[in-house]
């Protein structure tokens, strides 16, 4: 935050601070400070009781009070939050270092006391340029992963902004960039948790099942672009123009990653990529690969992705893993060194692209295609699954305009990077305001102009993109002079992991045990045999995937005790479909037949 700079006349007057609270009937305290009125100049508690009297009381929510300079008001909310019986607490920043000193030294202040309230809590921040290289967006996300570990994920459930001084004046912008980014924040925990209880359970399923995958294949970090550009394909509409102007390239000084999607498009034009990404876990998504099988393109997957995604592209095939919720499973598997590389939880296979690009790479990245937005004519590019579609189903009462989804509820109107109108819908722009968070402050990464939304980077014209791709690598490497598809030099690194053998042994042993714990805890639910004390508690931690996706647990992070019958009940009917897919697993991995469990 910079070095602590003496105090300004107008705030070095000791008189002003060190003066026993004051009551309605005295004379209050006016301070001035940087040109502004911090606090009333006839009763400075007044208000900020009024304000704490008239604040909405509701449970689950976060009171972000900005710049609370003495702590006015701040104890009759708290009194209040009490005597109702909220889960709620109460955020305090302060983005003056003097002014903190105030709020947590001044005689006057009334913060102290409250500071070990487990409702209550204040963090300093640094006010915009004042810390070298922060910006205020990476100020308000401090912010909200101060909230995350103070309170935890899905704590609260919406904000209320209460001003008890006039402090906050002092950096109004970013005070406003803390409250919005808190409230997104928010709402993406209670998203993330809806997708948890909506697909939870298949991404486990499909984890469990493309655990058999991890000794046949390489952990993405063992691929390596060197220094060479990459272009990076999503499937938005802006791509059709951009890969008319590539044409074939069959010898190339750069790589090309896509999303899963984009396999047609590149098909249809004879392009070969040299990574697909793929990252979706239902079965739609097979529709991608339609014409695909025996294509000799390499591919990464997540584990958590649809497993029959492995076996329909023939190139080598490289696995990573996306951590959709915090489970003791997981921490087991990395900790035996089962785990492929950890990529985070972007959501979006586009995004996913973009982070495989960064880290494969040390060249520049190009983004094309990755467009959060639609027009009437077209959702997404030419060949893709969606598009064929449209033109499977037109007749004389269908058209092929992409109306249904331009004019849906919860669509709207937007301007492209390049000033065009175009249509866009709430989830969209939740991943493009995502997308810059993740990557708007990375320099190699570039956007070709179309018509997708703003992405926070710099944009090229494909005239200028294409000069960049095809300059080849900035160092002394040498490019590539024929199609970079399987087995090319640069792309496997000697001696990463351990061998096979010894990855499908510790993956065997691993998931044998995992099954031995279902089956504990399976015949304990049917009575065939008597628990030991706490030994019921103690499995259903260890078997945290049975339960992780169940709504209650998803939203509070937590399971049930159990001494819960129904939830007992609930997790009877979980076990038998898990241990059947972990011998199957078993199977697939090439041990000895496995009996089932009867």
């Amino acid at each position: 935050m910079g070095d602590l700079q003496p105090l300004p006349d107008e705030l070095n007057r000791p008189e002003l601070f060190n003066q026993p609270r004051r009551t309605k009937a005295r004379r209050g305290v006016s301070v001035c400070y940087r040109g502004k009125t911090l606090l009333s100049t006839v009763d400075p508690v007044s208000p900020a009781e009024r304000t704490a009297e008239a604040a909405p009381l509701r449970d689950s929510t976060l009171y972000f009070c900005p710049s609370p300079l003495f702590g006015y008001g701040l104890t009759r909310l708290l009194e209040r939050i009490g005597a109702g019986g909220l889960d709620s607490a109460v955020l305090c920043t302060e983005a003056d270092r003097e002014l903190l000193a105030l709020s947590l030294d001044g005689a006057d202040s009334t913060i102290p006391p409250l500071l070990d309230q487990a409702r209550f809590s204040i963090m300093g921040i640094a006010e915009a340029g004042s810390r070298p290289g922060e910006t205020t967006e990476e100020s308000a996300e401090r912010i909200c992963t101060f909230v995350r570990q103070r309170w935890g994920s899905r704590r609260f459930r919406r904000l209320e902004v209460l001003r008890f001084s006039g402090a906050w004046r002092l950096y109004p912008e970013l005070y406003a960039a803390i409250a919005e980014s808190l409230r997104g924040a928010i709402a993406t925990d209670w998203s993330n948790a809806m997708t948890l209880v909506k697909l939870g359970r298949r991404y486990i399923r499909n984890f469990i099942r493309n655990l058999a995958c991890v000794p046949r294949t390489l952990p993405l970090s063992s691929l390596s672009f060197g220094m060479e550009p990459v272009l990076v394909l999503g499937a938005g509409p802006s791509l059709d123009s951009f890969l008319d102007s590539l044409g074939k390239a069959d010898r190339r000084p750069f790589r090309i990653v896509c999303v899963d999607t984009v396999i047609p498009c590149l098909k249809a034009r004879n392009i070969w990529p040299d990574l697909v990404i793929a990252l979706e876990s239902q079965h739609w998504n097979l529709r991608d690969f339609v014409g695909a099988r025996g294509w000799k393109a390499p591919l990464a997957m997540d584990l958590s992705a649809l497993p029959a995604t492995a076996r329909v592209l023939e190139g080598p095939c490289y696995t990573f893993f996306t951590p959709w919720t915090g489970m003791a499973f997981f921490e087991r598997l990395e900790a035996a060194g089962l785990l492929p590389d950890r990529f985070p939880p972007l959501g979006s296979v586009g995004l996913c692209a973009v982070a495989a690009a960064l880290k494969l790479s040390r060249g520049p990245v190009i983004v094309c295609g990755v467009d959060f937005s639609f027009t009437t004519d077209s959702y997404h590019a030419r060949s893709t699954p969606g598009h064929r579609e449209k033109l499977r189903g037109q007749n004389r009462f269908r058209t092929v305009l992409n109306q249904a989804a331009a004019f849906r509820s919860g669509a709207f109107a937007a301007l492209s990077k390049s000033g065009r109108p175009v249509r866009s819908d709430p989830a969209m722009r939740t991943y493009r305001d995502l997308f810059e968070r993740e990557f708007a402050g990375e320099s190699r990464l570039k956007d070709v102009e179309g018509s997708g939304l703003p992405l926070g980077l710099p944009t090229l014209s494909p005239k200028e993109a294409l000069a960049i791709l095809r300059a080849g690598p900035a160092g002394p490497e040498k490019p590539e002079v024929e199609n970079p598809v399987a087995g090319k030099a640069k792309v496997m690194k000697a001696g990463t992991g351990n061998p096979p053998g010894d990855r499908a042994a510790g993956l065997r042993e691993f998931i044998d045990r995992e099954r031995g714990a279902l089956q504990q805890l399976l015949g304990i639910l049917r009575g065939d045999s008597a628990a030991a004390p706490g030994e019921i508690e103690a499995l259903l931690d260890f078997c945290d995937y049975l339960w992780a996706h169940f709504p209650e647990c998803a939203a509070a992070g937590r399971r049930p005790p159990g001494t819960d019958t129904v939830f007992l009940k609930r997790i009877r009917a979980e076990i038998e479909p898990f241990i059947g897919l972990m011998e199957i697993a078993l199977q697939e991995i090439g041990c000895e037949a496995v009996p089932k469990t009867g």
